[in-house]
């Protein structure tokens, strides 16, 4: 049966995530100890113990997440005799999620991805000044219906589709006094329900340029592998193991929409029955779940997780 592992992103956070897998296995501990190493920081010191508004900044949030995904990764392979190019199809991710699938897959190594969302997150805060973007969630509406109200908004402004995340969930995102319009006309278009998010920047729209212009140097300075399984790309909802290919996709990414629901179709159109979502929370699992009818959908975070995964494939 054929099996994805996905990766979440932004907001999936908690403080006192992925403590419990390095409080009992030495490759969780070994994977935090090395990402503090890359960004001489200790970055798990925030992931463990907050405080959680300094692990919400988009610098920490975004290694964070990454660093206990791949804390999973590790003791999956470790205890589980997990080996993605075996039993993997696909992997993806959602925004950051990209970088963490990428790293689990070879393509990275655990310090390049961690100092490369350190520099993204630092990038996407500096691009726009707080306060002058924001990003708002329109339930109920499918993607073209937002698209179009996004498109009406805008009125010279920027105001676009960031993320089609399935299951009538569309976040729009962009200057604010347009995202505000947004969510005003897509009340009178038929959303359940439409609200401003509690986000720090504009994240996926063109105001998004100089920090999608920093990944592009910063990524170019990377020894960028080929992954042992293609990873789905946002910006693409396909599959791509190339290189050159990856790193288009992660720069188009910074400004581009996270093709969230076309990519978990076309890997569930590709055959994918069985989806493990690793690392924080279980948002992916949920809008999978809506997405794919007749898949299965796990997290994977804690030690609980890892003991079941390993006695379903005893």
């Amino acid at each position: 049966m054929a099996v994805a592992f996905v990766f979440p992103g932004q907001g999936s956070q908690s403080v006192g995530m992925g403590k419990a897998l390095a409080d009992n296995f030495a490759p969780a501990r070994a994977a935090f100890e090395e990402i503090d190493a890359a960004l001489g920081d200790k970055l798990s010191a925030v992931i463990f113990e907050g405080p959680a508004d300094r692990l919400t900044l988009t610098e920490n949030a975004q290694p964070a997440l990454m660093a206990v995904s791949l804390a999973v990764i590790r003791v999956l392979e470790a205890e589980a005799g997990l080996d993605l190019a075996r039993d993997a199809q696909f992997v993806a991710g959602h925004s950051l999620g990209e970088y963490s699938a990428l790293a689990a897959a070879g393509a990275f190594s655990l310090a390049d991805a961690a100092r490369l969302l350190r520099t993204r997150g630092q990038a996407m805060q500096k691009a726009v000044p707080v306060g002058v973007g924001a990003m708002a969630a329109l339930l109920g509406l499918e993607f073209d219906a937002a698209a179009a109200v996004a498109a009406e908004a805008a009125q010279g402004q920027v105001c676009q589709a960031a993320n089609d995340n399935g299951g009538g969930q569309v976040v729009v995102s962009g200057d604010k006094a347009a995202v505000e319009r947004a969510v005003e006309l897509a009340k009178g278009k038929g959303a359940k329900r439409a609200m401003l998010l509690p986000v720090s920047a504009p994240f996926h729209c063109a105001l998004m340029q100089p920090a999608a212009d920093v990944m592009a140097q910063a990524l170019a300075k990377v020894n960028l592998k080929k992954p042992v399984v293609p990873v789905v790309a946002n910006v693409l909802a396909k599959p791509i193991q190339e290189p050159a290919e990856i790193v288009q996709a992660l720069v188009k990414q910074v400004t581009g929409t996270v093709r969230w629901r076309e990519s978990v179709a076309a890997m569930a159109g590709a055959g994918v029955k069985t989806f493990y979502e690793v690392g924080a929370g279980k948002v992916l699992s949920g809008l999978i779940k809506r997405i794919a009818e007749g898949s299965s959908a796990t997290a994977i975070g804690t030690p609980d997780d890892i003991a079941a995964f390993k006695a379903a494939r005893a």
